[in-house]
């Protein structure tokens, strides 16, 4: 049998994992330039939606004069900031001035590898940020922190001394806010400094409790604020590439309420795909291995490169037809990650076997696809919705796809009553599920028209429709 070389390259080469692929299949979109040209720093985005991809770009960029700095908050003990606030700010923004102290410190970490600044400068700035330490965030916020930790500018004519334990009985580190700025102001230059802020949600709780999640919610009003200020500060007012960038998904950042949040429109940027952009990626993503490259990607060119021309057969005895792409869109939440994962399990499923993905590889791959889909949401809805599984063992109890909220709630109510479910309010349920697009409704009106939030993102859940289970969930909850 003659070799698909270019599924073998998609088996060895793709990956969910952004961090774990080659920076040949990131896809340049017009949202990721606005980032990299400083007019967008808020990115905000679902689960899946190519966050981690873009701040994987950013922080593999390699340039003389580009540098950059990750921060990771997966399992960052949150606790260490929390004890910072500043009480000359009032509520929600007192970790701001943390939060600038922290950007600052990690520019002028990067001044240090930074050749064009000046060499006496980077040789002070050494002396409290060595290059060849290597340690976690937690453990750098909390020696920048300390009371051993201290920088005192001496002198004049440009000159600039840092001592690391001068004046350490009389100043902390909340002064050292404005005279980390006017370093930065003075010696900074004219590169880009990158201060990606990722896995922001690894703190995120349960809403219910609520005193948690409100100093949460306040840490990150705060962070936003602080990166408002630095840009106002540093780029609109001094034209300087000082260039923090926030990643948050879109969940959370829906629960940030702030008189001043409307102000960072101009800042923010929803990473949304519809089909055509998904289009655009996946004939991008499959010409970088198909060897040949005449021209500019063609989806039509490229998915068929590796799916055969025959139109899927759907419903009751696959009666009904579609094209292959549409079929695999009906079973995603049209994010990147969706249709990653479900390439690359179709090519496994023939490399080495058949030169194309063929309907019936689509449809053995779709059910393995279905318990895919059901872990991710489990993943996300767990700490809202403990009950969870049996959130689903409810919904699969019903045995058809489109049911009325009544009868959802009649089974609800017998597990609880059963004490297989602790939560009481069903509808808070309902509500959680759709903000999920585990669920969307029915058009009252037209039974073929159906609302889910990952399409219709500003549309709230309506208790008074019937409800419509994501076709990605068949499989995995039995409905057939």
């Amino acid at each position: 049998m003659k070799r698909n070389y270019v599924i073998h390259n998609i088996v060895q080469g793709w990956n969910v994992e952004a961090k774990l692929e080659d920076s040949k299949y990131f896809f340049m979109y017009k949202e990721v330039q606005a980032i990299l040209n400083n007019r967008k720093c808020y990115v905000i985005g679902r689960k899946g939606s190519g966050k981690s991809a873009i701040c994987n770009y950013i922080t593999c960029i390699k340039d003389y004069n580009v540098f950059s700095s990750k921060l990771s908050f997966k399992a960052f003990p949150f606790n260490t900031i929390y004890g910072l606030d500043d009480n000359q700010y009032q509520h929600p923004n007192q970790y701001i001035t943390i939060w600038k102290y922290i950007i600052y410190s990690n520019v002028l970490k990067m001044m240090v590898r930074n050749n064009s600044v000046n060499s006496d400068i980077r040789q002070e700035l050494e002396k409290i940020y060595p290059k060849t330490s290597i340690k976690n965030l937690a453990s750098e916020v909390s020696e920048w922190t300390s009371v051993e930790f201290g920088l005192d500018i001496l002198g004049n004519g440009g000159s600039l001394k840092i001592d690391r334990n001068k004046h350490k009985d009389t100043y902390n580190w909340k002064e050292y806010v404005d005279v980390m700025e006017d370093i930065i102001i003075n010696y900074c230059g004219n590169a880009k400094y990158y201060i990606v802020f990722d896995e922001l949600d690894d703190d995120y709780r349960d809403i219910t409790l609520n005193q948690e999640f409100k100093v949460y919610k306040e840490l990150l009003t705060s962070l936003f604020k602080a990166v408002q200020d630095v840009k106002s500060v540093l780029c609109k007012e001094r034209g300087f590439n000082i260039m923090p960038v926030i990643f948050l998904r879109n969940d959370i950042y829906a629960h940030i309420k702030d008189a001043d949040k409307n102000k960072w429109d101009d800042l923010s940027i929803e990473l949304e795909w519809d089909t055509d952009k998904l289009k655009q990626l996946l004939a991008y993503r499959i010409y970088q291995d198909d060897g040949i490259h005449r021209g500019s990607p063609n989806f039509e060119t490229e998915w068929h490169r590796i799916f055969s021309n025959e139109m899927i057969g759907t419903g009751l005895g696959r009666k009904k037809l579609m094209p292959s792409f549409d079929y695999m869109a009906n079973s995603t939440l049209l994010r990147p990650r969706d249709f990653i994962k479900f390439i690359k399990a179709c090519c496994e499923e023939v490399i080495d076997v058949q030169y194309y993905i063929t309907p019936e590889i689509l449809h053995h791959v779709d059910r393995a696809f279905s318990n895919y889909l059901k872990q991710e949401f489990r993943d996300e809805l767990y700490p809202i919705l403990p009950d969870i599984d049996r959130v689903f063992d409810v919904m699969s109890y019903q045995r058809q796809w489109i049911f009325s909220p009544n009868s959802f709630k009649e089974a609800y109510e017998k597990e609880k009553q059963l004490g297989n479910i602790k939560e009481s309010n069903v509808d808070k349920v309902l509500e959680t599920l759709y903000n999920f697009s585990v669920i969307g409704v029915q058009n009252k009106n037209v039974e073929k028209k159906h609302y889910f939030k990952y399409i219709n993102t500003n549309m709230a859940y309506n208790r008074y429709e019937k409800i419509v289970i994501h076709r990605g969930l068949f499989k995995a909850l039995g409905i057939e």
